[in-house]
């Protein structure tokens, strides 16, 4: 017999090790736990509904596993994990989970092969009826990202209020743990992202700012990701000084944090600051990334 609340609830606090350490760290242990689930699962006796839940939890550590390999550099094991997770939720008749892995899979393909509008917009139909209000928010707001990366800034805003207006929507249905960290913060720093990405740094600048100035340091992967978000809003704005000083700040938080990400969003910045070398923040900015080991 499988003890699927005890599963959920270890699920839940592995999940938090992504919160603190980046994919090179984790995936390996995420890997081992979706591997031993599995089997676990194999091996037991139980009626349909047990089985149901525990390849739903099954399904959400094949994405986490997914998540740490992509944050990891590890593209195709990734896509993988996710294809994998995709099965997995639809033979758990969990369409929530069929949606955010479809959701993974649009994510990652950004950085592997371009915008996947299609299987972007699949992740919201798939999980429409069965997503609770923060889920729904969580995949409209990746949406969101892919349109905003596409250069559709009609498409994007509208993903954009759906999604802001889910995660204020009031329900009496409890909201799974996968989504604990999805809030109206949340929403702010993914909308200025996509304000960044569109050139439009008078809407990025603030919301962003604000959020950071709230994001504990101990998140150094994110609290990099969204900096480097902030750096691209000010150069676009023009404001060289203050783009390397958000820079210097990626660098610092990302040294040694275990993800691949933080660097690949930050080398355009770089490029874009190299000729203005002469400008003193940007001269110890290019000095400091030299002296860090990549």
């Amino acid at each position: 017999m499988i003890d699927v609340r005890r599963l959920a609830a270890r699920t839940a606090r592995l999940r938090r090790l992504d919160n603190l350490l980046g994919g090179a760290d984790t995936h390996q242990r995420y890997r081992t736990e979706a591997a031993a689930t599995s089997a676990t699962l194999a091996a037991a006796t139980c009626s349909a509904a047990v089985r149901r839940a525990g390849l739903s939890t099954l399904a959400e550590q094949q994405q986490l596993a997914g998540w740490a390999a992509f944050d990891a550099g590890l593209h195709g094991v990734a896509k993988s994990h996710h294809l994998t997770s995709l099965d997995t939720a639809t033979d758990a008749a969990a369409p929530a989970f069929a949606g955010n892995a479809l959701a993974f899979l649009a994510y990652q393909s950004i950085s592997v092969t371009g915008p996947d509008v299609q299987t972007a917009a699949e992740s919201v139909d798939r999980a429409r009826d069965a997503g609770t209000p923060r889920i729904r928010a969580l995949l409209l707001e990746r949406l969101a990202w892919t349109h905003a990366v596409a250069g559709d800034v009609r498409e994007t805003e509208r993903a954009l209020d759906a999604a802001e207006h889910a995660v204020t929507e009031q329900t009496d249905v409890p909201e799974p743990d996968w989504v604990y960290w999805v809030d109206a913060d949340e929403m702010r720093i993914m909308a200025s992202r996509c304000y960044t990405q569109l050139h439009l740094p008078l809407r990025a600048v603030p919301a962003l700012t604000d959020a950071l100035d709230r994001f504990d340091d101990t998140h150094a992967r994110d609290k990099a990701l969204y900096c480097t978000s902030l750096a691209r809003a000010y150069l676009h704005a023009g404001e060289v000084p203050q783009a390397a000083l958000v820079a210097a700040r990626v660098i610092e938080l990302s040294d040694g944090v275990g993800s691949v990400r933080p660097r690949r969003h930050l080398e355009p910045v770089l490029r874009a600051l190299r000729p203005h070398r002469t400008v003193p923040e940007v001269a110890e900015l290019l000095e400091l990334d030299a002296a860090t080991p990549v």
